[in-house]
């Protein structure tokens, strides 16, 4: 199994191989004007990155309800119950992935998120939700014991 690396006029004409590649697990990279991009897997990237990244979501009994917030992330949320408050984060994260991609990439205080908005976007909300509280959630259960 070879890297497949491919001039971008190139991996136009032969677009199935770059995607069968990179499904099967391969090092895939498309060359344009000496920069490289990789195609990868969705699934394999969201994985990886869920790996990678921290979410560090924490949740607070406050004022009769809750408030969640990511460390280090200007995301935070707030419901009646721990699932509302969760929920609310949900809603949270994705706007903050939608002003990401719309002006907040170029931000210097903004740009080392990318990595959060990417796994993000490849989540769907039940991926989103495990990655994003699923220890804060697990120790709120355990405490409550």
């Amino acid at each position: 199994m070879s890297v497949l690396e491919l001039p971008a006029t190139e991996a136009r004409a032969r677009f199935k191989d770059v995607l069968d590649a990179a499904e099967e697990g391969r090092a895939t990279t498309i060359v344009r004007d000496r920069v490289h991009f990789a195609v990868v897997d969705g699934e394999r990237l969201r994985s990886a990155l869920a790996d990678l990244v921290d979410a560090d979501a924490h949740l607070v009994a406050e004022a009769g309800g809750w408030s969640a917030f990511l460390v280090g992330r200007p995301i935070s949320a707030s419901g009646s119950t721990v699932e509302e408050a969760i929920e609310d984060l949900l809603v949270a994260v994705r706007e903050y992935a939608e002003d990401f991609n719309d002006h907040l990439s170029s931000a210097p205080n903004h740009a080392a998120n990318w990595q959060f908005v990417q796994l993000v976007a490849l989540s769907d909300d039940d991926d989103l939700r495990e990655w994003l509280v699923g220890d804060a959630t697990r120790q709120l259960e355990s405490s409550s014991r």
